[in-house]
């Protein structure tokens, strides 16, 4: 039977232009059979031993950085992201293996209620690993959950988005240059049911994507008891109260809804402002929002790149038609636009915005920015609250004091203080998603480690085994009067 093959398309020309082939059940099963049964070496290696094979690693990536560096950017049209997608992969590679032995720790420690007992844990990694990962960021989110898998002496296969695969290759190229790692980073490509045999055959998941997908990949994993960790959606919301800094809040808005082109789960997506600033706030954000740059024609120049998926263009469109329809104002932006084949779509900025209207329910992953007015902090936080989506937000205020009170209070698992979208930048805070945003663990911080170990508990008698003869049952006599 020949090879079912798909067909990507350049985010830049619009073109369909690099095919590849789609990995079926039998195939993924075979992946990750050979990933199991190299597994327990990898394990074996310990951490320091993991350690010298993901510095080559990191190394064969380096070394092979201009091709991975092309591919990425003809993946996601960008040039300056796919570069510090690169420079965080390596990075990742280098940093979790140095943290490991701290994380992981085998120290006997005296029993408190039994001082003759003593309890050490000891790890276990999951034998296969399985990250399905999305298109946005293809490489960084490949591997912000394979780096720690991989120093936790897991085997890992990926099954990297359909709509950005050109990375893979080169992937591959510094994996099979990088010793054992070629046996315990495995890569498959295809569509969805390709992400579906691997949920139905590795021992821990990984996903990252949209709500709906996630809850596919939940139930499934489910019926097989497997552990889920998922990385989902989000409708950040900022919140700018009365006495904030207006310049700060501006720039930081601006920044954190239309970075990437608002293509990740931690762009701003809602903005409140204090009836105060608000006329203030939107003239100075449309000021700043028409002064950004398409990076067309030139790679190399502008601010922001094409939307890499058709389908979110369409989205993008929708969200913006039904804003209109129900009373919302565009006073910049609005239009998707073709340059050279590729879709495209300027900072948008929209007022006279409601809940009603699905730009302010539903994740838009474009660079819109719909804004609305409050007159308290406790409609901003209840505004801020609604939906479903708990991921991350954010808050300005006239102190960081202010600002962390307000965030106390907010259904959200990170809470930028006086800036935007911090997540995406710093990653040694663990926080986990709330609501419909995620489940498991935070992938940040040493939970992003320890995730993919379990605890076993050695528990040693320092004293003699009780007898059997201590539980005997005993007759007692009339009581006592």
């Amino acid at each position: 039977m020949s090879a079912r093959i798909l067909t990507a398309r350049n985010p830049r020309t619009g073109m369909h232009d690099y095919p590849f082939t789609i990995h079926g059940a039998g195939e993924v099963a075979e992946e990750v059979t050979k990933a199991r049964a190299a597994q327990g070496s990898w394990a074996a290696l310990g951490i320091s031993g993991r350690q010298s094979a993901l510095e080559a690693f990191a190394a064969a990536l380096s070394a092979r950085e201009p091709a991975l560096q092309a591919a990425l950017e003809t993946d996601t049209g960008r040039r300056r992201i796919s570069r510090l997608e690169i420079q965080a992969v390596i990075a990742a590679l280098r940093d979790w293996p140095r943290r490991a032995a701290s994380l992981s720790s085998q120290e006997w420690r005296q029993g408190t209620s039994q001082p003759h007992l003593r309890h050490a844990p000891h790890w276990v990694p999951y034998p296969v690993v399985g990250v399905i990962s999305p298109w946005n960021f293809p490489l960084l989110l490949s591997m912000i959950d394979a780096a720690p898998a991989l120093a936790a002496g897991c085997a890992v296969v990926i099954k990297p988005s359909e709509i950005t695969p050109r990375f893979v290759a080169p992937l591959l190229a510094a994996a099979a240059a990088s010793g054992p790692i070629a046996n315990v980073l495995r890569i498959i490509t295809g569509d969805s049911a390709t992400g579906a045999a691997l949920v139905a055959t590795a021992d821990c998941v990984c996903f990252t994507g949209s709500v709906p997908t996630g809850r596919k990949v939940a139930v499934q994993a489910a019926e097989r008891l497997t552990p889920a960790f998922l990385e989902l959606g989000g409708k950040d919301p900022l919140l700018i109260l009365e006495g904030a800094d207006l310049a700060g809040a501006v720039a930081a808005a601006l920044r954190g809804s239309v970075l990437a082109t608002g293509q990740a789960c931690q762009s701003i997506e809602r903005i409140y402002v204090h009836r105060s600033l608000h006329a203030r706030f939107v003239a100075d954000l449309v000021g700043e929002a028409s002064q950004v740059r398409l990076n067309w024609p030139d790679i190399g120049r502008g601010h922001i790149g094409p939307i890499i998926s058709e389908r979110q263009a369409d989205v993008l469109r929708e969200h913006v038609a039904d804003a209109v329809s129900n009373g919302a104002r565009v006073l910049c932006g609005g239009e998707i636009e073709i340059h050279g084949g590729g879709l495209w779509m300027r900072p948008t900025v929209l007022t006279g915005v409601t809940h009603a209207m699905k730009v302010m329910r539903e994740e838009t992953f474009g660079p819109i920015m719909p804004v609305m007015s409050f007159e308290s902090v406790e409609e901003a936080i209840a505004l801020a609250n609604s939906g479903i989506y708990g991921l991350s937000a954010a808050v300005f205020a006239r102190s960081l004091e202010e600002a962390a009170t307000v965030a106390r209070r907010l259904e959200a698992g990170a809470v930028s203080l006086n800036d935007a979208a911090l997540t995406a930048v710093f990653h040694e805070a663990g926080k986990q998603s709330f609501k419909c945003s995620g489940l498991g663990p935070p992938r940040m911080g040493p939970d992003g480690f320890t995730r993919f170990l379990r605890r076993q508990a050695l528990i040693a008698n320092t004293a003699a085994p009780t007898p059997l003869a201590v539980y005997a049952e005993e007759p007692h006599g009339p009581p006592s009067s």
